[in-house]
């Protein structure tokens, strides 16, 4: 029952469901009972609801079938509940792009709808929408940890992005839980030295730090433990484009914990997290079939040299509410 209020909230108060609204739910294996709940619900509510399983995929971002991605184009309301993430996919952008409202909720747990969906949302968009701001007016972002993190980052001419769980609109597009400002640095510009302390797109929870090496835009070495040696191999499979720093982002929703799961774990308040891969849907250059996040704890961002974040706490006046 408490799953199915976190559903609920999700339907009525992120995409703003009405009733006789088709609600297309899209499943992998691994995602099937979610998807259930979440068709069931849609129907208790009087959606047209539909249920699609489709075969796991092997990387985040990579195509649905052709047959999944002509649903979404059809549908008003979509719903991925996939262990791996549609986000980044040109299904997602063109099933935005002909008017549906789209929740991808890569490796969602019954745990993460049941204490991240139903809540007060207020705060945290209005935070999420002022660093968009703060980011949006930045050329430079400089981030540091106590772990040894100094990396510098450019901005300018980039759009700062909230992702504040509103999808009521037409096209809208947003990971749930909710709750992060985030923006494509320039490709090519990125340099220095990242410790990743907290959790790793679809590799999970960090038990070794990870130090990951940044040169001309790119992740050039990553260094620490059997995660470490997993992601080169993911890699060398994937292609250079994977290796691309995509994404500066900064975690706003103050309801959620740190669980070892990146889609829930980047959304935890005052966290940062990087992205690799495919930056297109967020205002960058590029596009390859693959992309996922390194989550920090407790870092520390200035951004044009006024500190936005002090070893995880918010410290700049217009984020003080």
């Amino acid at each position: 029952m408490n799953m199915i209020k976190g559903i609920r909230a999700m339907l009525l108060e992120c995409m703003g469901m009405q009733a006789g609204e088709t609600v297309l739910i899209v499943v992998d294996p691994p995602a099937l009972e979610i998807g259930l709940a979440m068709w069931e619900t849609a129907q208790s509510l009087q959606g047209e609801a539909m249920l699609f399983k489709m075969g796991e995929r092997q990387h985040h971002a990579e195509e649905p079938p052709a047959a999944v991605a002509a649903a979404m184009r059809a549908a008003e309301i979509i719903l991925a509940p996939t262990k791996k993430s549609l986000s980044h996919t040109r299904a997602r952008h063109e099933a935005c792009a002909a008017g549906a409202r789209m929740a991808s909720m890569p490796g969602i747990t019954p745990g993460i709808i049941t204490r991240s969906l139903a809540i007060d949302y207020s705060y945290m968009r209005h935070l999420s929408l002022k660093l968009a701001e703060l980011l949006s007016a930045a050329k430079k972002a400089k981030l540091t940890s106590a772990l040894g993190t100094d990396l510098e980052l450019s901005l300018e001419g980039r759009a700062g992005l909230a992702d504040t769980g509103d999808l009521s609109q037409p096209g809208a597009f947003g990971n749930l839980p909710a709750g992060e400002a985030y923006i494509a640095p320039l490709e090519g510009k990125s340099r220095g030295v990242f410790y990743c302390d907290a959790s790793v797109g679809g590799f999970g929870r960090v038990t070794e730090p990870l130090r990951c090496l940044v040169k001309d835009g790119f992740l050039s070495a990553v260094e620490g433990g059997k995660v470490a040696g997993a992601l080169r191999e993911k890699l060398r499979e994937v292609g250079r484009l994977a290796e691309n720093i995509a994404e500066l982002g900064i975690g706003t929703n103050p309801h959620t914990p740190l669980s070892g799961n990146p889609l829930e774990d980047e959304k935890v308040f005052g966290t940062v997290h990087l992205g690799i891969g495919n930056n297109k849907n967020m205002g960058g250059t590029i596009e390859t079939p693959f992309h996922i996040d390194f989550v920090l704890k407790r870092p520390t961002l200035h951004l044009d040299g006024q500190p936005i974040l002090q070893e995880g706490k918010f410290v700049h006046s217009a984020l003080k509410f």
